[in-house]
C-alpha cells in the first residue's frame, strides 16, 4: 500500500457507492433482462408463475418496488449461475468480491462466458467517473437490488474497462443474495434485499468496517428509493433521476446528472450475444445538469 493510501487510511478513506441499473448501466435492469434469458431457455418451471404472483399479493403492502424487489420465487429450483458458466477460475474472483480486495495492479481473469449472464451495458460518462475514482484510490462499492452473481459479473466487467485504462481500484459488491440448497435457488432471499433503506444501513456497515469518512464519500442513484443511501454521504449525486429523486436532490442541493451515451464496445457485445440468442431457434419462446452552485459537490 503506497504512503499516500496509508495516510487516507489514517484520516478516514473516501469511498463511491454506486446503484447499479439506470446508474452505471443502461436500462433494462439485468435482472429483467437475465429472467428473459432463463425464460427462453425454458428454465422456470410453470409454477413457479403461480409462486411469485401469490407472493406478489403477500408483498402487496410494500407497493410495487417492494413486490419487485423483494419477490424471486420465480428462481425456485432453478440452477444457480456458478453451476454453468465460469469454471473453476471463477473462484478468484468470486473470493475477491466478497472481501473486495484485488491485488494492485493486477486485472480480472478472463472467464469463459457464461451463455445465461447478461451482457453489461454502462453509460460511458459512469466509466469515465468510476475512472477518476479509480485515480484518486478511492474505494468502489456496488449497492445494488439485483442478484449477486449479476452484480459480481458488472464488478468483473468494470475492473476490465478500467484496466484499459490503466487503472486498479478496491472493489465490493453487495447485492441482494439468495439461498441455494443443492446448487439451486430456493427463491427466498438470504438477509434484506439490498433496496431503499437497507442501502444507507449498508453502506454505513462498510464504512465503519473500511474507515471511510461518509461525509467525504460519494454516493450514485436514479431512483427515489436510493434517496436513503444519498442522504447517507457528503457527496451525493443523482443520475438520470426520476422525477420524485430530481425535485429531491434541487431541494437538497444535490449534484444531478445525465448520463445517456451508453459504451459502444459493450452495447455492441450485447447486442450481437442477443441476436445470437433470437437465432438459436431450438429454444423455446415463451447534458449534465449540475446547477452552478453544486458544481463544487463533484469534487
Amino acid at each position: 500500500m503506497s504512503a499516500r493510501s496509508e495516510l487516507k487510511k489514517k484520516r478516514g478513506g473516501v469511498g463511491a457507492f454506486f446503484d447499479l441499473d439506470g446508474t452505471l448501466m443502461a436500462l433494462p435492469s439485468l435482472e429483467r433482462r437475465f429472467f428473459r434469458v432463463l425464460r427462453s431457455r425454458g428454465e422456470i418451471p410453470l409454477r413457479n408463475y403461480c409462486l411469485w404472483l401469490r407472493e406478489a399479493v403477500r408483498l402487496a403492502p410494500s407497493g410495487i418496488r417492494g413486490i419487485l424487489q423483494g419477490n424471486k420465487t420465480y428462481l425456485r429450483g432453478v440452477q444457480i449461475l456458478e453451476e454453468r458458466g465460469w469454471g473453476d477460475e471463477a473462484e478468484a474472483p468470486s473470493r475477491r468480491h466478497k472481501s473486495g480486495h484485488q491485488a494492485q495492479g493486477q486485472a480480472s481473469a478472463p472467464s469463459r462466458r457464461n451463455p445465461r449472464l447478461p451482457v453489461p451495458v454502462f453509460f460511458e460518462e459512469a466509466i469515465e467517473r468510476a475512472a477518476w475514482h479509480g485515480r484518486q484510490e478511492h474505494t468502489i462499492v456496488f449497492l445494488s437490488g439485483t442478484l449477486e452473481p449479476l452484480a459480481r459479473e458488472v464488478g468483473r466487467a468494470l475492473e476490465a474497462a478500467l484496466a484499459e485504462r490503466g487503472i486498479y481500484c478496491e472493489l465490493h459488491v453487495c447485492a441482494t443474495r439468495l439461498e441455494e440448497v443443492g446448487r439451486k435457488w430456493t427463491g427466498k432471499i438470504l438477509g434484506e434485499a439490498m433496496f431503499g433503506e437497507a442501502k444507507e444501513g449498508e453502506a454505513r456497515r462498510i464504512a465503519a468496517e473500511l474507515k471511510l469518512d461518509l461525509g467525504k464519500c460519494f454516493a450514485y442513484g436514479d431512483s427515489a428509493s436510493d434517496r436513503w443511501l444519498l442522504s447517507a454521504v457528503g457527496r451525493p449525486v443523482a443520475v438520470n433521476a426520476c422525477k420524485e429523486l430530481e425535485r429531491l436532490a434541487r431541494r437538497s442541493g444535490w449534484a444531478v446528472l445525465e448520463w445517456r451515451k451508453e459504451r459502444f464496445e459493450t452495447q455492441r457485445r450485447g447486442e450481437r450475444r442477443e441476436k445470437m440468442r433470437d437465432e438459436e431457434g431450438a429454444m423455446p419462446r415463451q447534458k449534465a445538469l449540475i446547477p452552478q452552485a453544486n458544481a463544487g459537490n463533484l469534487e
